[in-house]
Parts: structure tokens; sequence; C-alpha cells
């Protein structure tokens, strides 16, 4: 009878985190998509321990509706709502394909609400980071064959907003996200997410599909 008991309790524990999880995570989601464009600046941070590798580097992507622009790692990427155009100035080089994703993929378009679909989720620790109390909350894709193990989200339970990302993989690769900057509702170029091709003639255009 205290075995049946006991596994109610941790039951009825597991199903309030969940629930405050999801209260949490909703409240972001109607947060961000409020906004009519984001413009983030970030520190990524990847870590793999099994091939030494660790590097850090800073980047910046604009969000409307499911178009980006993001700069990362000598790289521009536009995508214009139906074709992703990778820019590699060092090679002079382009790729332009279709961009298909699947449900629990982590993409610039989907970086703040990726989280609504293909996850289960519980609270996880609350940080102190200079004031702001950050609760995270883990994400464990529901997809058994997904390469993620779990994703850590912290949130700014103040603003709502997504401060950090831990991305943690099953080979032990870790991919950290920390939001540096946060702005919202800009002023925006209408050309801004628009590839033109007339500005790139030396390069090498490799059409994909």
């Amino acid at each position: 009878m205290k075995k049946i008991a006991l596994l109610i309790f941790a039951f009825c524990i597991t199903s309030t985190q969940a629930q405050s999880a999801k209260e949490l995570l909703d409240e972001v989601s109607k947060k961000v998509k409020s906004y009519d464009n984001i413009v983030i600046g970030f520190k990524y941070a990847l870590n793999n321990p099994a091939e030494n590798v660790s590097q850090e580097t800073r980047g910046d992507v604009t969000l409307k509706g499911n178009k980006y622009l993001l700069n990362l790692m000598g790289t521009q990427q536009i995508f214009d709502g139906k074709k992703l155009h990778v820019i590699i100035p060092e090679d002079e080089e382009i790729n332009i394909s279709s961009l298909t994703e699947d449900d629990n993929s982590v993409t610039p378009a989907k970086m703040l609400t990726f989280y609504e679909e293909g996850y289960s989720y519980k609270m996880d620790i609350v940080q102190d980071v200079k004031g702001r109390k950050i609760q995270f909350v883990k994400l464990t894709p529901i997809d058994t064959k997904s390469e993620l193990k779990e994703i850590l989200l912290g949130i700014d339970k103040q603003t709502k907003h997504i401060y950090k990302m831990i991305l943690i993989q099953n080979n032990g690769t870790n991919v950290t996200i920390t939001i540096n900057s946060f702005k919202t509702n800009q002023q925006l170029s209408e050309t801004l997410f628009v590839f033109n091709e007339s500005k790139y003639e030396n390069y090498y255009i490799n059409r994909l599909d």
C-alpha cells in the first residue's frame, strides 16, 4: 500500500512539473509570436571531448516569420521562406537549396519555437545570472532515433525570453548558444531576406535542387 502511495505521489509531482514547464514554454511562445521581427546577437560554443574540439565564436540572426538572415563562422545564410542560400566568402561559393526540416530540427527559423512539437519536457534548475532568474527546462526528443540526447532551455523568468540553449548530442558533443542581445520590432530593409545574385559575379553557385 505504501509503495502504491509513493508511486501516485511521484506521478503527481512529475505531472505538476510537466504542466508547469508547458505553461512556461507556452508563455515564451506567445511572447515570441507577438513580435513582428527579432534581431539576436549570440555566443556559440562547441565542445566535443571525444575529438578534443572546443571552439567559441559570436554570431547574429534576424528573424521574421519563417525567414531569416544568419551570420556565423564566416558564412551567411539567407532563407527567403522557400530557398536557403549559404554564402561562403572564403571559398567564393554559394549553395542554394530548398530547406527541408524534420519536426525536431533546431534551425534559425525555429530557434525560439522549436520545442512546440516533438519533445517531452520538465522543469530543471534555476540559475541566478547577474540578478536574472534563469529557469531551465529539460527537453527530450520523442523520436528515439534523434541525434540529440536532450536540450536544456534557459528562460528569463521576468521577460519570458530565451537566454541560453544547450544541445547535448548522443555522441557527447555539446553546443551552447547564449543570447547576448535581443531586439524586437526593428526597422528592416525590404530586401534583407532577398538573395541578389548580381552581388556575387565571381562566385561559384551550386544549385542543389
